[in-house]
């Protein structure tokens, strides 16, 4: 490394991976730390909107992404019972995205993709198997303990350990919000469901009067996310039983099927006090959460990565103002309230409010909306994350994003 500058990445999923190349691209020095022994395989988000293309090709990540990927065109809202409801196209919004789909590609590819690019870069250090403990920023730089006894100290530190951040914790802020109560369970089979059901999306959302899911498709696998209410343990519902159980009612027949993965979760929607403190920035899940309907995230954390790793690198650098820096992350903070957490759970009211009636008229809705262009190039604006760019495009400018 060259620079006196140096940055301190906590956490090498997409997030920590992009702001590292943020932080790269303006000449700071970036030691990217990763508490596992290597990067972490799991099916976690697999679908990146329109608009974080658009924000990451920069990096020169996106054709590798789309060869490992499916582009999603299109995403339906159905009926269990009755079919197709309403369809939106990605393509009405090819005027204002380079990228009018949604990506079908698991976020680990992304991170493999991008560490492989950070470790050919003379700015950035990686280190698998660094577990940070806390945090102790002072006025001129900022002190990580890691969970061997090491303390390691940098100009700033970016925290993108996830939504049980250790960063976070050490600084003392709070992380306010709500659970929801239905647990969700996700299975994955590489059983080919569009065999059985017909016009079948890359990207669908099912409702109807019993029940709600999703179902999506990556490259090898379908994707099945489904509620899980107080009458089910934790044991019962990721038994052999209630996979299959579950797959039948998604496809008609009665198996066996392959369970490639299986994971159950609480859902939340959480959101820290503040994004900064002092010389350290929260990002991503380490700063907010939200419910997964939607896709938001993942995405929305990325989001945070470009605007805020560049604004922080333009500070260090006396390129912006310490106020700028802080407005910067007051806008993250608030789109994560007002657009990804807001949305987000409108997504689940429509999808899985509890009364079957109200779900219909949401379904109702959504037809209404896919049948008039207006609407429809409204609505997509909104869930391809179009206008949360756009949002915080003024500032992407002044940190030196866009011209």
């Amino acid at each position: 490394m060259s620079s006196s500058l140096r940055v301190i990445v906590v956490g090498a999923g997409p997030v920590g991976c992009a702001a590292a190349g943020m932080l790269a691209e303006r000449d700071i020095d970036v030691l990217l730390l990763e508490a596992a022994p290597d990067l972490p395989r799991e099916l976690r988000a697999s679908t990146f909107h329109p608009a974080t293309l658009d924000l990451i090709d920069r990096f020169g990540v996106v054709p590798e992404m789309l060869a490992r990927g499916l582009r999603a065109p299109r995403f339906s809202y159905r009926h269990r019972r009755t079919g197709l409801v309403a369809r939106f196209d990605l393509g009405i919004l090819a005027d204002v995205t380079d990228h009018p789909f949604r990506l079908q590609c698991e976020q680990y590819k992304f991170c493999e993709v991008m560490v492989d690019r950070l470790a050919r870069s003379d700015r950035v250090d990686i280190r698998f198997g660094a577990e940070v403990v806390g945090v102790s920023p002072s006025d001129d730089r900022a002190t990580l303990a890691l969970r061997s006894g090491e303390e390691l100290a940098a100009d700033a530190v970016v925290a993108a350990d996830g939504a049980a951040s250790a960063v976070r914790k050490s600084l003392g802020l709070g992380f306010e919000g709500m659970t929801y109560e239905d647990r969700y369970l996700v299975v994955s089979t590489p059983f080919e469901m569009a065999d059985r059901l017909d016009d079948l999306d890359y990207v669908n959302y099912i409702s109807g009067p019993d029940e709600w899911l999703v179902l999506l498709r990556t490259v090898d696998l379908w994707r099945a996310l489904f509620p899980v209410g107080d009458g089910e343990t934790d044991a019962e519902a990721l038994s052999d039983e209630s996979a299959q159980r579950r797959l039948r009612g998604v496809a008609g027949v009665d198996g066996p099927f392959t369970v490639a993965h299986r994971t159950l979760y609480r859902v939340h929607q959480r959101v820290a006090d503040r994004f900064r403190v002092g010389r350290v920035v929260l990002m991503g899940d380490a700063a907010h959460i939200n419910n997964p309907l939607g896709g938001m995230g993942m995405n929305g954390g990325i989001h945070d990565a470009v605007l805020l790793g560049a604004s922080l690198a333009g500070w260090l650098r006396g390129d912006i103002s310490e106020q700028q820096l802080d407005q910067h992350a007051d806008l993250r903070r608030t789109m994560a309230i007002d657009y990804a957490m807001r949305h987000s759970h409108q997504n689940a009211l429509s999808l899985a409010a509890p009364d079957p009636h109200m779900r219909q008229q949401a379904l109702d809705r959504l037809a209404e909306r896919a049948a008039d262009p207006q609407q429809a190039r409204a609505y997509l604006r909104d869930a391809a994350m179009v206008s949360a760019v756009e949002a915080m495009r003024p500032a992407l400018r002044e940190a030196g994003v866009v011209g």
